[in-house]
This record gives C-alpha cells, structure tokens and sequence, in this order.
C-alpha cells in the first residue's frame, strides 16, 4: 500500500502545475478568481487593473475600524491589519501601502474621536500604526509625501483629544520622523 501525505504543501502545488498547458492555468486562475472576493482584489492590486485597487483593502479597514455600533459590530486591529498585509503580499506598492497605513489611521482616529474608544490595545495600534505611517511616507518622493503627511496632521491634531497619552505619543512620533515638515 503507497503511503499518502497528510497535507500538501506548494512544492505539491507547483509539481501539479507543471503539467498544466496555458488553457489550463488560463482556466485555474479563472476558477479561484470566481470563488472570492479576496482573490479578486488580489490579482487587481498585483495587476493594477481598475480605478482603484485600495477600495477592497480600505472597506476592511473601516468595517474593523469603524464598525457601526448599532449593529452591535466589533472592532478588530487585527483584521484591519490583516487588510494591509494582504495589499503589500498583493501588490506592495509603496504609495498604495503608505496610503493604507494613513486611512487606518484616519479611521482609527476619526472613531476613537467619536466613540470615545477606551480600548487600550486598539489606541496603541493607533500609536504603532501611525509610526509606521510616517515611516512610509517619509520614505516617499517629496511630490508624493505632502498630502499624506498633511492627512497625518489631521490625525494628529484629531488625537489630541483622545486620552490614554495617544496625542502626547502621536505628536511625539510626528515630531521624531519629520512630520512636522
């Protein structure tokens, strides 16, 4: 009796593959683009096609940023998160991931603002998500770094308001990686 594997893995995956002609992978990636809307935002941001290949990534953000609270949704840092990992394994352009990470931003803020979020582990995913924001953007050609670092401003000043030493962090970080011009 041959013995079988318990689970594959990509070296399976990519031996199988191999035996598919041009029409058969044509077809393959024609089925996973058909079984998810995941996959599709996948492979529009990996061959940048549409007007806008963030609006998938950015409708996860804000439904796990900010949930409506008369539905009784939760919040959830990591699936916001999990949003921008899956763009930068998609596509990774540095402008797209620099204009993810300051949407999170914005939309962490602008409900923190709101709400009056006291959540301690979402406010300091704020303050982390925010360093890395300035990071991103600093990293930008000038032309492309003003109007990102001005929508940080807003953040910064939205965050002053907030409380648990958010504002004090933010305008540190701000300060620390150049925001301030």
């Amino acid at each position: 009796m041959a013995k079988t594997k318990a689970t594959s893995s990509w070296i399976d995956v990519k031996a199988q593959l191999a035996h598919l002609d041009r029409a058969g992978l044509l077809g393959l990636l024609q089925d996973l683009y058909a079984a998810s809307k995941d996959n599709q935002a996948f492979l529009h941001a990996r061959l940048q096609l549409g007007a806008d290949v963030l609006k998938p990534y950015k409708a996860t953000i804000d439904r796990w940023l900010w949930p409506d609270v008369f539905k009784n949704q939760d919040t959830s840092v990591a699936k916001a998160k999990k949003a921008i990992a899956d763009y930068k394994k998609a596509s990774g352009t540095a402008v797209g991931l620099a204009e993810l990470m300051v949407f999170y931003c914005e939309r962490a803020s602008g409900f923190s603002g709101d709400v009056g979020m006291d959540d301690e582990t979402y406010l300091g995913a704020l303050v982390r998500m925010f360093e890395q924001a300035l990071k991103a953007v600093t990293s930008l050609p000038p032309t492309q770094q003003d109007p990102l670092l001005t929508r940080l401003e807003v953040v910064q000043d939205r965050c002053q308001d907030i409380g648990y030493g958010v504002g004090d962090d933010i305008a540190e970080l701000f300060a620390e990686h150049g925001g301030n011009g």
